[in-house]
């Protein structure tokens, strides 16, 4: 079996200067155990399963993204540089020993990102209607806990006969002072591996440690997790309900997995 190691919450440093930076605002983390023979076929090559006590991890995850930009300290863009996002992620680590996520799919409701992420790096994004309640350019009180926030979506595509979709309920809960093991390897990721121009890429990046809280699950109707190749999996309740109020963070150059 896989040893398990620590994984620090503070991002590493970046090899040069950033591409790209952005932020991730108001995410509710949804995570399931999963056997790694299940989800090792559905990752790049180069990478296996990463694991924490014996099993590996399926996440669903809504959040907004907001002040996209191009280049390491340049504003913003506006209208494509804030949207809202869903994905479903695995967790992998290659032979030099990094260990990030794996996108099996990203809702979005920008058209102009789902072309640019496909085409560049292979990204898996999917054009979707989506909505959040409260809205996604509405800020969260100082201490948001206790605040009820849903999460929307339907991916748009008049080739599918049934076009998936993912509604999430959650009730912020208290700020988490020491994080588990376990929330740490949910968390603390800093790169993607990703499948492009018939190679396999590590897309890096770096930001502060996640201000994490407990979150309660209210509602889950999700097609998104067995449309991604993991039918069953949202069947039963996750064994991990997080929330975070985001952290700010900026992407590096690709590197090829040897």
């Amino acid at each position: 079996m896989q040893q398990e190691h620590h994984l620090d919450p503070q991002g590493p440093p970046l090899d040069g200067p950033a591409w790209t930076h952005q932020r991730w605002r108001d995410l509710t983390y949804l995570h399931w155990r999963v056997d790694p023979d299940r989800v090792a076929p559905l990752l790049p090559r180069g990478t296996r399963p990463d694991v924490h006590d014996g099993s590996t991890w399926v996440g669903l995850i809504p959040f907004t993204l907001a002040d996209g930009a191009v280049g390491g300290s340049l504003p913003g863009v506006p209208y494509l540089g804030t949207f809202l996002e869903t994905n479903v992620r695995l967790y992998s680590v290659d032979d030099e020993g990094r260990r990030g996520v794996v996108f099996r799919s990203l809702e979005t409701e920008r058209l102009a990102m789902v072309a640019a992420a496909n085409a560049a790096l292979g990204v898996p994004y999917r054009w979707a209607a989506m909505d959040r309640v409260p809205p996604r350019d509405a800020s969260l009180p100082d201490d948001p806990t206790g605040t009820t926030l849903a999460y929307r979506c339907r991916r748009r595509s008049a080739a599918l006969r049934h076009r998936p979709a993912s509604e999430v309920v959650v009730e912020v809960g208290e700020p988490i002072a020491e994080p588990t093991p376990l929330q740490h390897f949910l968390s603390a990721r800093f790169g993607a591996h990703t499948r492009a121009w018939g190679r396999t890429l590590w897309v890096p990046n770096t930001h502060s440690p996640w201000p994490l809280r407990e979150a309660r699950l209210l509602r889950l109707r999700d097609e998104l997790v067995a449309a991604a190749g993991l039918p069953g999996v949202v069947d039963s309740r996750p064994e991990s309900v997080l929330f975070s109020t985001g952290v700010h963070t900026w992407f590096g150059p690709p590197v090829v997995v040897r």
